[in-house]
């Protein structure tokens, strides 16, 4: 397997704990990870000697036993920016080692412009820019919609940007002076949901991401699994039906080109429930009995059928909401099957769903579990599917860390150790390689 460091992970892991929950003492920081008290004393070893956290002169209340001393984050210790590309917007925080986001920012922007890669740098430079009393910038992580050679080279291949063997990398570190890393941004959401989220308590988990695109990223024995080529959890693009519609990745059938946010958008018209403006908030909202599609291109209040397609009301809306509901339904079982071929495959301890589609998850729903719990191992057929509200802040915080796991001694992946960022206690950011 070629994964990222699961101790470079363990260790962000301890620091993400001592941020949310302050200073804590080793046997508490042991039981709250389920980590053995041998490895977290070589963890936190490691730590106080790169001067990230600190023994601070107080202990524990007592609980009738022995009071251990606690521990502490050096606050100082850095900070990373995230960033989130997507097709029509770039999201960005700043975080700090312990995973407290300072700022975060949204953008509308065209990532298939011809200077995309140019203007993503200018966006960056004014968080590059360093100010008194805030924490050293110890690099900039990059989480993109497509296939990514390796964190540190960065070389991304992406059909949803127009994207093929751009040096994504190699780029922003040249014009921006600083380390850069770029993801998958589901392995970086994986990343983030192992350090800040549900898989802090888990060593093997799924992510599964639903609406524009249809991603995973598997999280095996505490790190994320990238594969031999960083292509790793492409899940959109499994082929489900030979015969299916033209996928963006120039296959036919792929699960992607079946369920994802454009594929249902256009199933909904052509049942005659939206019309041509419609966008997956305005499906989500009819299938929740809303009238709120007929601002967006949906039914009209005349009677007949609408400019764009759409229908009026006169047939009723619980008929347009129960159509709304049947194709999310379908949808999910759809994707309860592959899910469940997931788990025959990974024998995963969790399943964690999110991205832009869950806001329409309580329709997806019934058609997963149903799907999922005919096909799945008798093991599996129990196994939690469970979901996290959408934001692209969640996505952009696991591109940051990307970097805060590879500022602790390992790297990223197959990150090339010349190129290891550093700035742990004081020390210099190491430039990228140019």
């Amino acid at each position: 397997m070629n994964g990222s460091s699961g101790e470079d992970l363990t260790s962000t892991a301890v620091l993400a704990l001592l941020g949310r929950a302050g200073p804590m003492s080793r046997a508490a920081l042991a039981r709250d990870l389920g980590m053995s008290p041998a490895t977290l004393t070589q963890v936190t070893r490691r730590l106080l000697t790169q001067g990230v956290i600190e023994e601070l002169d107080r202990q524990e209340p007592s609980r009738g036993g022995r009071r251990g001393r606690l521990i502490g984050l050096v606050g100082s210790a850095g900070r990373a920016l995230g960033v989130k590309v997507a097709v029509d917007h770039v999201a960005l925080v700043d975080m700090r080692l312990d995973g407290r986001v300072t700022e975060t920012m949204t953008v509308p922007f065209d990532a298939t412009a011809l200077e995309a890669v140019p203007a993503i740098a200018e966006l960056l430079r004014p968080f590059t820019e360093s100010a008194q009393g805030v924490p050293p910038l110890l690099g900039i992580g990059v989480g993109v919609p497509g296939t990514v050679d390796r964190p540190d080279s960065g070389v991304v291949d992406a059909a949803m940007l127009n994207w093929e063997n751009v040096p994504l990398g190699t780029m922003l570190g040249a014009s921006l002076g600083l380390a850069v890393l770029v993801e998958n941004d589901v392995n970086a959401l994986g990343s983030g949901e192992r350090l800040y989220g549900r898989g802090r308590s888990l060593n093997d988990f799924l992510v599964v991401t639903i609406g524009r695109g249809i991603g995973l990223a598997v999280v095996a024995g505490g790190h994320v699994y990238r594969g031999a080529h960083g292509g790793a959890g492409d899940f959109g693009h499994v082929p489900v039906d030979p015969d299916g519609p033209p996928c963006t990745c120039g296959n036919r059938g792929c699960l992607e080109a079946l369920i994802s946010d454009d594929v249902l958008l256009r199933t909904a018209r052509s049942a005659g429930i939206l019309g041509e403006g419609a966008t997956p908030a305005d499906l989500a909202d009819l299938a929740n009995g809303s009238d709120g599609a007929n601002d967006s291109g949906g039914a009209n209040d005349s009677g007949g059928t609408d400019d764009s397609g759409g229908t009026d009301d006169s047939g009723g809306t619980d008929d347009r909401t129960a159509t709304a509901r049947r194709i999310l339904r379908e949808a999910g079982q759809l994707l309860g099957r592959q899910l469940a071929g997931l788990a025959t495959l990974l024998d995963p301890q969790e399943i964690v769903v999110m991205g832009e589609g869950t806001r329409s998850w309580p329709w997806w729903e019934p058609g997963v579990r149903e799907a999922f719990e005919r096909h799945a191992p008798r093991r599996a057929r129990e196994l939690a599917i469970t979901v996290e509200p959408y934001t692209d802040t969640i996505w952009a915080q696991g591109a940051a860390a990307l970097v805060l796991a590879a500022s602790l001694d390992g790297g990223v992946g197959s990150v090339d150790p010349r190129r290891r960022i550093h700035g742990l206690g004081g020390a210099a950011v190491e430039r990228s390689a140019r």
